[in-house]
């Protein structure tokens, strides 16, 4: 076996599994909605209508190239293998939100669906590079391409000496703006960011759209430590946040096409996680799963109390979420960050 020369990418082993899986996952079924969404086909010609959402969409990543939805006049959605991002298409060019990692050509071939103009400007979200690692593939032979970040991330790419093309335009944190063409952009930066310290929501105020990944996945509970987040512990806070702007579409950078309806049902799930989780903090005694005789550090004691809290609150919540798309293979290790944020801050 040749040695790798170069590390492989959480994004791309991931496209890897998904490929593999591609004919297993065709016959599955759907989970079901966890708003009672309307579904609807996609389509490049019919807007989706506040609160539809795409059908069948993971047999939709798991056996199509991509997905491409029409959300109004200008703007579109994308989605291949699981990550999502919007693009707006203008009089001269075209704006794309996340150049997402090893889905370069896919994205190009949904703008060329729809149109001859070049892409003009692209902007990142965040800095992380799931989100973000195909910037190269935009850039190259295109020198007069508008790379637009916050200032909170152009400065964090810069301190870690991000690989990434620099950004060349900075959108004031936490509430600037930037103009491309007609179309105005508002930067909401979070106080307190939890997916990471440059979190933020990205408004297309006209369009009443926002794009802000990782923070909900729309028509499902939250991912795997929630999304990857950094921490959980200004979650709710951030979510309040999100739902005080004006926006009728949510780009969450996974899941489906969001709408008001989701951020209520995170808001119901994360009420139940909570308290299943302090309710389990109560009952689970502190040493479970730890034989003091056999062990000559105090350290597995925490994290197995931890692990039995997360197995006592999943269980709980099975009955009434059980069914939802993931919430096996996620709720628990939130339940873990859940536990140790109600455990810190009292």
């Amino acid at each position: 076996m040749k040695k790798m020369t170069a590390p492989l990418t959480l994004a791309a082993s991931l496209l890897s599994l998904t490929l593999m899986g591609t004919t297993a996952h065709a016959a599955v079924t759907e989970a079901p909605s966890t708003v009672n969404a309307t579904y609807v086909a996609p389509s490049l010609t019919r807007a989706l209508k506040p609160g539809e959402k795409v059908d069948n969409l993971y047999t939709r990543n798991a056996t199509q190239d991509y997905v491409l939805q029409k959300l109004t006049d200008h703007t579109y959605w994308f989605q291949r293998q699981y990550y999502g991002t919007i693009f707006y298409v203008g009089d001269k060019g075209v704006l794309l939100f996340d150049p997402l990692q090893g889905r370069a050509e896919q994205i190009k071939a949904a703008i060329a669906s729809v149109t001859d103009l070049p892409i003009t400007a692209i902007v990142y979200s965040h800095d992380h590079a799931d989100h973000i690692g195909d910037a190269k593939a935009f850039t190259s032979g295109n020198s007069k391409l508008r790379i637009i970040a916050s200032e909170e991330t152009a400065e964090k790419m810069d301190f870690l000496n991000s690989s990434l093309p620099a950004v060349t335009e900075t959108v004031k944190w936490p509430d600037g703006t930037f103009k491309f063409e007609k179309l105005k952009v508002e930067l909401h930066g979070f106080d307190r960011p939890a997916h990471t310290d440059d979190a933020s929501a990205w408004l297309l105020s006209s369009e009443s759209i926002v794009h802000i990944p990782d923070l909900i996945n729309p028509d499902q509970p939250p991912f795997w430590a929630f999304a990857g987040s950094e921490n959980y512990v200004y979650f709710d806070a951030n979510l309040e946040a999100l739902s005080k702007l004006k926006w009728d579409y949510l780009s969450g950078g996974h899941g489906n096409v969001g709408s008001r309806a989701d951020i209520e049902f995170y808001r119901t799930f994360l009420s139940d996680l909570r308290a299943a989780v302090g309710k389990a903090m109560g009952e689970v005694p502190w040493g479970v799963g730890v034989d003091g005789s056999q062990v000559n550090a105090h350290t597995p004691f925490l994290p197995a109390w931890y692990e039995a809290i997360a197995e006592n609150a999943v269980e709980t919540l099975r009955p009434k979420y059980g069914q939802y798309y993931g919430f096996e293979s996620a709720t628990h290790e939130n339940a873990i960050m859940v536990a140790e944020t109600l455990f810190s801050y009292q």
